[in-house]
């Protein structure tokens, strides 16, 4: 069961939604592009979950985003995309603006041609709280709405959705784009977001840690899991370290204030060296 509160906005949600004839959702498999794609296809029916593939996509992902379509049984389909354009490589502070306004508009240009009317993103309320750049993208796209916003709900609320729904997902770790372990002004190149996806992969393998950043930091890279799971990763330093040498970084750290949203360390005073 669920509050009245957050059952009177999804009432409201679900009457929205109900006006579509068919929709497109940006589907990446977390958990609030996963609750949102399972509500349409109740009440729109005719949904496609489509999930962009590209260099700045952690492979984990991809692979997820397979898993929960299936959980959820909604149609799915990948568009691969050339992420690699001028605005993103030189990484400013406005990087997600311009990475959203692109992903968005192969997916608006994927959506016409199949004869969808609307596109449906996965922001919600809390988002709107912190810093969102890519959110300005939304807003600029005639045919994109971004739903759990607009009704005022919020991250733990979509969860609680999920949950009284059933999935699997419900408590599911956020994962963000690659290009966000590399800090604002340093280039984004193919090597540098591979090396950080397969560290991520690796330091989940190696530790059994639960959620993982991998920081780019000048050659060097800043290992970051919840603090209460900083004992698996010291347990297991020397084969993380070796782990993550053999596949380019020059020297391996953790940062002992554990995994926070939206914090990026650009130090390496107070970092523990492994």
């Amino acid at each position: 069961m669920i509050c009245m509160e957050l059952e009177r906005k999804l009432e409201n949600l679900r009457k929205f939604l109900s006006s579509f004839k068919n929709a497109v959702v940006a589907f990446s498999g977390g958990v609030d592009s996963a609750t949102l794609s399972a509500i349409c296809r109740e009440v729109i029916g005719d949904v496609l979950a489509v999930t962009v593939r590209s260099a700045k996509s952690p492979s984990r992902e991809i692979e997820n985003a397979k898993r929960v379509a299936e959980e959820i049984g909604v149609e799915h389909e990948f568009i691969d995309a050339d992420i690699f354009f001028k605005d993103f490589v030189e990484n400013s502070e406005l990087r997600c603006y311009y990475c959203k306004k692109f992903i968005l508009k192969v997916i608006s240009e994927f959506a016409i041609e199949r004869g969808y009317e609307v596109i449906f993103e996965g922001t919600n309320a809390s988002d709107l709280q912190g810093h969102r750049p890519g959110y300005k993208a939304v807003v600029e796209c005639e045919i994109a709405f971004s739903p759990w916003a607009d009704f005022g709900i919020t991250k733990e609320e979509i969860r609680e959705i999920a949950r009284s729904m059933g999935f699997s997902f419900y408590k599911a770790p956020p994962l963000a784009c690659l290009a966000s372990r590399i800090p604002y002004g340093v280039k984004i190149t193919p090597e540098i977001l591979s090396m950080v996806d397969k560290a991520e992969n690796l330091v989940l393998e190696i530790a059994k840690v639960e959620n993982v950043r991998v920081r780019y930091l000048n050659g060097f890279a800043v290992v970051e899991v919840e603090k209460d799971e900083i004992p698996r990763v010291l347990e297991k330093r020397w084969e993380i370290k070796d782990a993550l040498l053999g596949i380019g970084f020059e020297a391996v750290f953790i940062n002992p204030n554990g995994y926070r949203t939206g914090v990026f360390v650009k130090k390496l005073e107070n970092l523990i060296e492994i």
